[in-house]
């Protein structure tokens, strides 16, 4: 073959290879050019090689040099389509349509306990008393016997408590998970006694405390081994039965009522009751009208004077100041509040359930 004619013939592959590239206008189009001009067995480039074995011996350097011009300008044409095509998919995936309705976000709520218990914080903020924590694993010493719970008490029965294990030798006070937010209590009067100058009074204390609790309770609509409560304390001098029925009335107030709520439609009620660390103690009731008429009263928890030995066992002076305690149980009054009717749905964490809150 004369060294003319295979030039030419390269030439015309290339031309028809990048107008076959260019002209592609999908992926299968553009893999079809490319077998048909860079195929390995049938490949139209690879033909126009062939015919390189009947040049002229003389003329072989050129023609190979031209060809392999020609081979690396029809690949890289094809590199170029690949890359524009590519470009262009993704720039059509990318396009966004005003007119198509969004997509709904699904936004995540607070669980109602967890409304209710920031709404507790807030509401007795306001009536001057400090939130505190405390520990949920205690000892014997902070959740019964500073709390003038004598060993002699059912309350201490194996049964009703979920005990974990003595200390490092058996004098040691036995560990339990807290059966009630009043060890709280103690914990910050024992801190405010220990931080006083000697010679000098305990300062008073106005807090309260919110969080679980656990008691082996067989789970049914109104019980549940692990709940919440809020514990108030109130120690100063001269704060008598009269406060703690303030407290409570105004807490009632400002948590059921609404600006359309007379105070009259608010009420709380004492029923005489025992509690080992308050004396006297009572029952705390509540009753308030909701937005559909309905009322009617409900036990919300126990309240009382913090009993003298509560005082002393902490480093108080009963003589000189008086206080009182309630504790209310947070899910009664989240249940209240909302209209559930089982304790166990709030715990089953059935989001058709939550999203209603």
């Amino acid at each position: 073959m004369a060294l003319a004619d295979f030039l030419a013939s390269l030439d015309q592959l290339s031309e028809q290879a990048l107008a076959a590239f260019a002209a592609a206008g999908s992926q299968d189009a553009l893999e079809s050019a490319r077998v048909d001009f860079l195929g390995a067995k049938a490949g139209r480039l690879r033909q126009v090689q062939q015919g390189l074995g009947s040049v002229d011996k003389s003329d072989k350097p050129t023609a190979g040099k031209r060809f392999n011009e020609i081979k690396a300008l029809v690949e890289a044409a094809f590199a170029t389509a690949q890359e524009n095509q590519t470009t262009g998919d993704n720039r059509a995936r990318e396009t966004l349509d005003v007119t198509v309705p969004g997509r709904p976000v699904r936004i995540g709520r607070l669980h109602p306990i967890t409304q209710t218990i920031r709404e507790m914080k807030d509401i007795m903020g306001r009536l001057g008393f400090t939130a505190v924590e405390g520990p949920e694993i205690e000892d014997d010493w902070h959740n019964f016997e500073a709390l003038n719970i004598p060993l002699s008490h059912p309350a201490r029965d194996p049964l009703d408590n979920f005990y974990l294990g003595v200390g490092e030798t058996m004098s040691d006070s036995p560990l339990l998970l807290r059966s009630q937010t009043s060890t709280v209590q103690i914990r910050v009067m024992e801190n405010a006694v220990a931080n006083t100058p000697a010679g000098e009074s305990p300062p008073p204390v106005r807090i309260i405390s919110l969080g679980r609790v656990y008691r082996p309770d067989t789970a049914d609509a109104t019980h549940y081994p692990m709940f919440h409560q809020i514990e108030g304390l109130l120690i100063d001098q001269g704060v008598t039965m009269a406060d703690l029925k303030s407290v409570l009335r105004l807490f009632c107030q400002s948590y059921f009522g609404d600006d359309n709520t007379a105070d009259d439609e608010v009420h709380v009620r004492f029923r005489p009751s025992f509690f080992p660390f308050t004396e006297p103690s009572v029952e705390v009731d509540m009753n308030w009208r909701d937005a559909k008429g309905n009322s009617g009263w409900m036990e919300m928890g126990g309240a009382g004077m913090v009993d003298p030995n509560v005082l002393r066992a902490v480093g108080y002076d009963p003589e000189e100041v008086t206080g009182f305690a309630f504790g209310l149980g947070v899910e009664r009054i989240c249940m209240r509040q909302h209209g559930i009717t089982d304790i166990r749905a709030l715990y089953q964490n059935d989001v058709r359930f939550l999203s209603q809150f």
